[in-house]
Order: structure tokens, then sequence, then C-alpha cells
């Protein structure tokens, strides 16, 4: 894939403008939480990929709040990065981190889906709940911080 910037990600509209909605947002935190708990499901379940799997789609979910709380809509994962890098972690307000662990596991759920010879060994999907745990509180108080409670 061709690295993107943000703006090229809003030339190419990868990302939008759209109607800022809270609740929404809260609404994609609460499917976060959800598919956290299917994480923790899937690694007693031994099912490491689809660990990794929904590992991703929370943080993905926790991310893309972000988005909807500031009237960004979305059509490119890659792009969610990019826009909260630009936003947020550019100008201070977001541990960089953040960014490059969501590039990290958008990058292995890739793997986990297309790479037909990719398996997850336990300690990847450790890894991966914790991480994902971590990310989706991270969001979460960032969205505190920019419209009190989410």
């Amino acid at each position: 894939m061709t690295r993107f910037s943000y703006r090229d990600c809003v030339r190419e509209g990868l990302l939008r403008a759209a109607e800022p909605s809270p609740e929404r947002a809260r609404a994609s935190l609460v499917a976060a939480d959800r598919w956290l708990a299917e994480t923790a499901v899937n690694l007693e379940g031994k099912a490491f990929n689809s660990t990794l799997m929904s590992s991703y789609i929370a943080m993905f979910h926790s991310a893309r709040a972000i988005l909807i709380h500031d009237g960004v809509r979305e059509k490119s994962h890659y792009c969610i990065a990019r826009y909260l890098e630009a936003k947020y972690a550019d100008r201070g307000l977001l541990e960089p981190l953040w960014v490059q662990r969501l590039d990290q596991y958008r990058d292995l759920r890739h793997a986990d889906q297309y790479d037909t010879g990719f398996h997850a060994t336990k300690d990847e999907a450790v890894e991966a709940l914790k991480v994902a745990g971590e990310f989706v509180e991270r969001m979460r108080k960032l969205l505190e911080t920019r419209n009190g409670k989410a």
C-alpha cells in the first residue's frame, strides 16, 4: 500500500467531513467494549488468530469514536491512524505510541485476514488483548478530555 499522509487521505476522500455526534461516538466505544469482551473469549478458547482480529476491531471502534466525535467520516482504516497522528499526536494531545500501536495491529489484522500462512501464537494473542484494552481506555480518556464524560 502506498503510504498516505493525512492530507492525502483528505484529498482522496478517505477522510470526509460529517456531522459531529457524541452519541455515535459513545456507541462506537460500546462496540469497542463488546469486541474486547469477545477478544477475551477468543483467547480463552485458544482462537489466537481470532484474538488478534477482535483486538484490532476493538481498537478500530475506539479510534473511530474520536473521528465521529470530531465530525469526520473514514473510508480507510489506514487513514484513521493518520487522522489521530495529525490532529492529536502531532499536537501533543496523544502519545505517538498509540498511533504506532493502531498501525501495528492493523497490519497484523491484514496478515491474519489475507495471508493463508499466518498463525498467531498464544503470546501474540495475550499481548494483543492487553494492548487493545489499553488502547480503548486511552481513546476513552481522549474523548473525555475533548467533551466531558464519554
